[in-house]
């Protein structure tokens, strides 16, 4: 009968199986009737049966729906927001009061047009939103696909190493395919293998030089509590995991000394003996023994402002300051920012670095400055011809597209990495946890806000992009100095997420 169930099979995808049971009742009653062989009529309905099951179900499936995701691109020529229309949203909020002293701008980098502004050259602490400045040098003066080297080099003797550091604190002393809070970062398992495929015989030390940086490991006005606290670790230019004890744990307890612990693991693992690490130096020429290298320029910089890595941050102005010729210690990188940001053409006045990451409250920074970066980088391509040139478009900033130290781009398409490092509304990084509240009145910016955050005691900033409902996208900094950051965040992301619900025309 397994003609039959085919039957009733096809019936039934058309609505008839009601009709079925009366059907084959009937033609059986017949054939008995009849006096007919019913093996044989049945023998012949069932073959007749199978037939049109089969051929009912050699019918092609309709074709599977195939999905076609796709970013949809900026407008620039959906209806443009005015200042009239952006002040209506968010002059209610800042009139509310609550944000102390306030530096903050609104701009349009497709017109390069301020929509709103208070007080925006005030220069006010600005925590980890100084970041955007060292990401922004380091774009504009280093090659994006530059990498660092950690090299292991032959010492004075057959049995001693030489670990020189240069420049990459995301060297991982965690098992290769195990998570670090550094995306792609090298291993020192790897070195340890090169090194010990180099070296035939026993490696009794391992000397660290730690030359290529200068001064001070620590900052004016860090607190050294910081460094056990997981916040910062001293910068030297070898370490692992960016000094901390967990490479897992953004925040973890650092080393006090991160390059004589680095190599103190490496001698570790290479059988030496690790309380009799030293520093000291390669004679030149001397071969190397084992090199591996860090994650792109451009990757690290997404890095350090998606998690707020200070280290990395500090790591990145050094590298700034050796590119220009600068001494690369705080000082000296911290002037070389602002110099390189100064010969793109960006207004720096009133601006005050002492450090690269925006820990110290010694920083000072105008709103006017963030929303220069940002606009220049989120501003429309400009065609090539014109980049540099006669009649090439500027952004609100007075930064034309003079070509960058390095990578010989203008600096719209050598900032636009800073947006990519944004971290997501309610999504990604240090915003991972904002935006959340469905009743709450930052919700709509969720996964629309993306900007970089910055809380010190009494500090509180917000700066970055936001696409609003016309497809516009806007730029924005927000900074306040004075109150509690606990009261404080939730207005700044309120602020952020009525650019996001508004087309403010």
């Amino acid at each position: 009968m397994r003609g039959l169930g085919g039957w009733w099979h096809v019936l039934g995808r058309y609505g008839k199986r009601v009709a079925m049971v009366p059907v084959v009742a009937a033609v059986l009653l017949i054939a008995v009737a009849a006096g007919l062989g019913v093996g044989f009529g049945v023998t012949a309905l069932t073959q007749r049966l199978a037939a049109v099951s089969a051929a009912a179900s050699a019918v092609a499936p309709p074709a599977p729906v195939v999905p076609h995701p796709a970013l949809r691109s900026v407008t620039a020529d959906g209806p443009a927001p005015t200042p009239a229309g952006v002040g209506a949203v968010l002059d209610p909020l800042v009139a509310a009061g609550g944000l102390g002293s306030l530096s903050g701008q609104v701009v349009d980098p497709a017109t390069g047009a301020v929509l709103w502004q208070r007080h925006p050259a005030d220069a006010l602490v600005p925590g980890s939103t100084a970041k955007l400045l060292t990401a922004s040098a380091a774009l504009l003066t280093l090659d994006h696909q530059q990498r660092f080297h950690t090299t292991v080099l032959a010492g004075p003797d057959p049995a001693t190493v030489v670990l020189r550091g240069g420049g990459d604190p995301t060297l991982s002393g965690a098992a290769q395919g195990t998570e670090t809070g550094y995306p792609g970062a090298a291993r020192l398992d790897d070195l340890v293998s090169q090194v010990r495929a180099a070296v035939p015989g026993p490696i009794r030390r391992v000397l660290v030089d730690v030359s290529r940086y200068t001064g001070d490991a620590l900052a004016p006005s860090w607190l050294p509590a910081d460094v056990a606290g997981g916040y910062i670790a001293p910068i030297e230019p070898v370490m692992l995991d960016g000094g901390r004890a967990d490479p897992q744990q953004d925040i973890s307890p650092r080393a006090a000394k991160p390059a004589t612990a680095a190599a103190a693991e490496l001698a570790r693992r290479l059988g030496a003996d690790p309380d009799t690490v030293t520093l000291g130096s390669a004679a030149p020429g001397a071969a190397v023994l084992g090199d591996v290298s860090s994650p792109t320029v451009q990757d690290l910089v997404a890095t350090a402002l998606r998690q707020s890595d200070n280290v990395l941050a500090e790591t990145l102005a050094r590298e700034v300051a050796r590119k220009t010729g600068a001494q690369p210690s705080f000082a000296g990188a911290s002037q070389a920012v602002l110099t390189v940001l100064r010969r793109h053409g960006f207004d720096v006045n009133g601006a005050t670095l002492v450090d690269g990451s925006g820990l110290s409250t010694s920083d000072a920074v105008p709103a006017t400055l963030l929303t220069a970066l940002l606009g220049t980088a989120a501003a429309p391509d400009q065609p090539a011809a014109t980049a540099g040139g006669p009649g090439s478009q500027t952004t609100a900033s007075g930064a034309g597209n003079q070509p960058t130290d390095g990578v010989n781009q203008p600096p719209t398409a050598a900032l636009r990495p800073l947006l990519v490092g944004l971290p997501v509304a309610g999504g990604s990084g240090t915003l991972a946890d904002r935006y959340r509240d469905s009743s709450g009145a930052s919700a709509r910016g969720r996964g629309w806000v993306r900007a970089k955050t910055g809380t010190l005691t009494g500090v509180n900033s917000l700066a970055g992009t936001v696409l609003d409902t016309d497809g516009r996208m806007l730029v924005f900094a927000l900074l306040s100095n004075g109150p509690n950051p606990a009261l404080v965040r939730p207005r700044l992301d309120a602020l952020a997420a009525e650019l996001r619900s508004c087309g403010c025309h």
